[in-house]
Order: C-alpha cells, then sequence, then structure tokens
C-alpha cells in the first residue's frame, strides 16, 4: 500500500532507495500501479499532481525541471517545454513496451509535435475529446451544441473549466475563427468578450474531476464542460449523477496526453523504465477501467463523430492568453 502525504505517494520500506518524482494529471497513477513500479524497482516514487496547463509549466518552468524526473503533457504543450528545454530525448530502446501500442501510435514521427531534429521526446498515453456532459434530470432533449453553456437560461447551472488556453480555443472555435490555435491580436479580443460572457453564466471554474464531481452534487448543475472527456462521465456516473455526455453538432476540441523525460531528471533510465511500465498492457488497461480514459493500447473503433474531432495544436502565444484569461477571471469586462 503506498501512503500519500501532501501530494506525493511515499512506499514505506523505500525511504533510503534511489527516488522517483512525477509529475502527473488525476487518475494518471493510481497508489496500486505506483506500488508495483516501486517494488520492481526498489525506489520510492514521490508523485504531484496538476489541475491545468498552466500550474504545469509554472512548476516545470522554476527550477528548469529539477524539480521531476518525469511529466505529463499534451501534445499542444510539448513544443513549449521542448524550446525552453525543460524536456529530454527518449531513448526508445528503452521503451519495449511500445510495441503494444495501437497502430495509430507506433509510428511517433508522424504525430505532430513529438519529435525534434530526428530525436523523440514524448510517449503517448491517453487521449479524450473534450465534449458536452449534460444533467438528465433537468435536460430532457441532448443538446445538440455547445453554444447551450452561454444559455442565459442556465446561469449559474453551468461549471467551466479553469483553464484559460483551452477556454480561447473552444470558443473561437465555436466562433468558427479559421484556426482557434493561431489567433490574432483582434481574434483575442474578440474571443476575450465571448469568454467574459461565459463568467457571467457559470456557477464555477473548476480545475480537477473531483472538484467538477462536488460542485455537482452540491448545485443544481444543468451543464459541464467536459475538459476530461470520459474521466468525468466515469467520476460523476459513480457519485450516483444521472448524466449524458455527446459530441455536439460542431464537433469538439482533442488532447493527446503524453509521458516526457524532464530535462532535470536525476535518472534517466529509471524515468523511462516508468514509460514503458505505463505501457504494459495491465497498466494501461487499469486506467481505461478505473478512470474512463482511453488508452494508447487498445484500438478504438471508428465512429461517426471521428470527423468532428479537431485535435489541441501549439498555440500563438500561451503567456498572453494566461495573461487574459487571468484578467478575465478577475471580472475585467473588456470595455476600454
Amino acid at each position: 500500500m503506498c501512503l500519500f502525504v501532501a501530494g506525493f505517494a511515499i512506499v514505506p520500506g523505500a525511504l533510503a532507495a534511489d527516488v522517483l518524482r512525477i509529475l502527473a494529471w488525476p487518475g494518471y497513477a493510481e497508489p496500486d500501479i505506483v506500488a508495483e513500479f516501486s517494488r520492481r524497482h526498489g525506489v520510492r516514487v514521490e508523485l504531484s499532481y496538476v489541475a491545468f496547463d498552466d500550474d504545469l509549466w509554472a512548476r516545470m518552468s522554476r527550477n528548469n525541471g529539477a524539480d521531476f524526473d518525469v511529466f505529463a503533457v499534451n501534445t499542444a504543450e510539448l513544443q513549449r517545454y521542448i524550446d525552453h528545454n525543460l524536456a529530454a530525448p527518449i531513448n526508445l530502446a528503452h521503451i519495449r513496451n511500445q510495441v503494444n501500442q495501437s497502430a495509430r501510435f507506433q509510428n511517433l514521427a508522424a504525430i505532430p509535435a513529438l519529435s525534434r531534429n530526428g530525436q523523440i521526446y514524448a510517449i503517448p498515453y491517453t487521449f479524450s475529446e473534450m465534449g458536452l456532459i449534460y444533467n438528465q434530470k433537468i435536460v430532457k432533449t441532448p443538446p445538440s451544441s455547445m453554444s447551450v453553456l452561454w444559455d442565459p437560461r442556465y446561469r449559474g447551472r453551468v461549471l467551466a473549466y479553469s483553464g484559460g488556453s483551452h477556454n480561447f480555443s473552444n470558443a473561437a472555435f465555436l466562433m468558427q475563427i479559421k484556426n482557434p490555435f493561431q489567433l490574432s491580436d483582434d481574434d483575442l479580443a474578440r474571443v476575450a468578450k465571448r469568454l467574459v460572457d461565459l463568467r457571467r453564466n457559470v456557477l464555477s471554474f473548476y480545475s480537477s474531476p473531483e472538484e467538477a464531481v462536488k460542485l455537482f452534487r452540491h448545485n443544481e448543475i444543468a451543464y459541464v464542460y467536459g475538459n476530461y472527456g470520459m474521466q468525468q462521465v466515469k467520476e460523476l456516473r459513480a457519485a450516483g449523477a444521472d448524466v449524458g455526455y455527446v459530441i455536439p453538432q460542431e464537433g469538439a476540441l482533442a488532447w493527446l496526453d503524453c509521458w516526457v523525460v524532464s530535462a532535470g531528471r536525476k535518472n534517466q533510465k529509471l524515468a523511462e523504465a516508468w514509460i514503458d511500465y505505463m505501457l504494459e498492457k495491465n497498466v494501461s488497461q487499469a486506467l481505461t477501467e478505473k478512470q474512463g480514459l482511453a488508452n494508447t493500447l487498445t484500438p478504438i473503433a471508428a465512429s461517426a463523430g471521428n470527423e468532428r474531432i479537431l485535435w489541441l495544436e501549439p498555440v500563438e502565444n500561451p503567456v498572453k492568453r494566461k495573461i487574459l484569461w487571468d484578467r478575465i477571471i478577475s471580472g475585467d469586462n473588456f470595455d476600454n
């Protein structure tokens, strides 16, 4: 059994052993999974969690990546870490379980953002579209558009995600801006005003699936923007919520999360051993069974909604988006 203290997983009996320091999203490394890795390698594992991309960036860049050995990040953000020398190339010879991955993830060079100068910097782990969750006790007909999040009839009964970059991309997508990931200054100003309208409509902006569940249980919520996709749906249903989930008619954004070795790692082979372990069949299947998230080993059947999925891409200026988002959250109406 692992003992969790202040965001860390401490494995009893291994306090004097080597340490693997992991920075990940909620649910990516369950206690029993961590304990088995610790037992096999005779190491102590320190596991820290993040809730949104800005938090991940702040923690990884604080000491030039020296606080962590391995971390999880989506492909839209990865190039930023490579640009700032926060990620290290991966020795694929140490990722033997990559052969377990389905065909769509076998050719790493063909996946945008994973490589630089012929070197691979990330291994895909899980992915999800960011659809629309609705309360079937309040909403009797499945919604057809993400625009219901702005519907004044549901003011105070909407939950939205707290990550500014995703919100800018999602709003720009709904506004049919040609490229929601590369916004001009004029586009950013227009989208910011649209997000001010969203702020006025939501009860709260959540950061984690657990926080969304708590807010849903204690308030009369009609809609939730599903940043974590089916992971959130699974947790809400486990908590007794009667919710449905749809990909709206205009489509939805989607993310692909990968494991990355930190440039500040203390032990490259141990970090790569963790990534390899994450691709074992029982470990990846546990992610799906416990969290409801897709894994990269199990082939996903084609569906009618696939053509409406837009994978996240690097954005034009993450710092500027964060500054604008902080202004939105603080109550700025952008009247001037």
